[in-house]
C-alpha cells in the first residue's frame, strides 16, 4: 500500500554491486529500511545521492507492517540543504549528530513531535550564522526529552550535582561514578535551560566541553540501550578546539 510521508536520512549500506538499502527516520513510520534498486547506477531512477546523511525527504513509499525492507516510489530532497555539505563545521557536526540519530531512533515507532524536533534542529544547522562549538551539547540534550529521559530541572534552588543514572539533580554525591560536579553541573544546566540560538553565550572551555560531551554520552549509554560507542566525537574535538 502506498503512503506520503516526509523522512530524514541517515545511513546507506550496498546490498549489490548496484543497489543499496537506505535507512530513513520517517516521520509516519519510525525507522524503516529501503531497498533502492540500481541507486548506483548513473541513470537511476531514484539516486543514491538522495540519501546523503541527514537530508530532509519527501517520500511515497510502500509499507508493509510486517516489517522487513520496504520500496520506494518517489524520493525528493525537500528543503535541498544548502550549507551544511559545504561547510566544514556544519559537515561536521551533521556526521556526529547523524551518527547519534542512527543509534537512538532504531527502535523508534512514528513520533510527529520528535520528527520535527529533528528536523528543525537540522534546518537551523543549515540556516545558521552563528557560532556552532555547543550546537551538538543543546542538540543532546533537547533530544533527550523526546527520547524519554530529559533531566528533570531543578526549582530555583542550586544543585551541585547531576545524577546521570537517575536524571535529577542533587545536593549529595550518588555512590556511583555517574554524576556531574561543578563546574560541570552548572554548565550543563545553563544547556538544558538554552536554545540552539543561544548556546555561543555559555562560556566553556575547550577542555570543559570535551569533559561534558563525554559526560552526557555516558548519559545517553546509560539510558539506550546497544548504544555503544560515537566514533564522530573526535572529528569535533579537532574542527572545535
Amino acid at each position: 500500500m502506498l503512503h506520503k510521508t516526509n523522512g530524514i536520512a541517515l545511513k546507506t549500506t550496498n546490498y549489490s554491486e548496484s543497489s543499496i538499502v537506505a535507512h530513513v527516520y520517517t516521520e509516519a513510520f519510525g525507522m524503516q529500511a529501503y531497498l533502492i534498486n540500481g541507486a548506483k547506477k548513473s541513470r537511476a531512477k531514484i539516486s543514491a545521492n538522495l540519501f546523503q546523511p541527514l537530508h530532509p525527504l519527501d517520500m511515497v513509499v510502500y509499507h508493509k507492517a510486517s516489517g522487513g525492507l520496504n520500496r520506494v516510489k518517489e524520493v525528493h530532497q525537500t528543503p535541498v540543504l544548502r550549507d551544511i555539505p559545504i561547510n566544514i563545521q556544519k559537515s561536521s557536526l551533521a556526521i556526529f549528530i547523524n551518527e547519534i540519530l542512527y543509534k537512538v531512533l532504531r527502535e523508534q515507532s512514528g513520533d510527529p513531535h520528535l520528527f520535527n524536533f529533528v528536523q528543525q534542529a537540522i534546518l537551523w544547522l543549515d540556516a545558521s550564522e552563528t557560532i556552532l562549538a555547543n550546537f551538538h551539547i543543546v542538540f543532546l540534550v533537547k533530544l533527550s526529552r523526546f527520547l524519554g529521559f530529559l533531566p528533570l530541572q531543578p526549582s530555583h534552588q542550586h544543585h551541585p550535582y547531576f545524577d546521570l543514572m537517575d536524571g535529577v539533580f542533587g545536593n549529595s554525591l550518588p555512590a556511583h561514578s555517574h554524576v556531574l560536579q561543578e563546574p560541570h553541573t552548572s554548565l550543563f544546566y545553563a544547556f538544558l535551560t538554552s536554545s540552539f540560538a543561544e548556546p555561543s553565550s555559555v562560556k566553556i572551555s575547550k577542555t570543559d566541553r570535551k569533559y561534558l560531551l563525554e559526560k552526557i554520552l555516558d548519559f545517553y549509554k546509560l539510558h539506550t540501550e546497544n548504544f555503544g560507542t560515537v566514533n564522530s566525537m573526535y572529528v569535533l574535538e579537532e574542527i572545535f578546539h
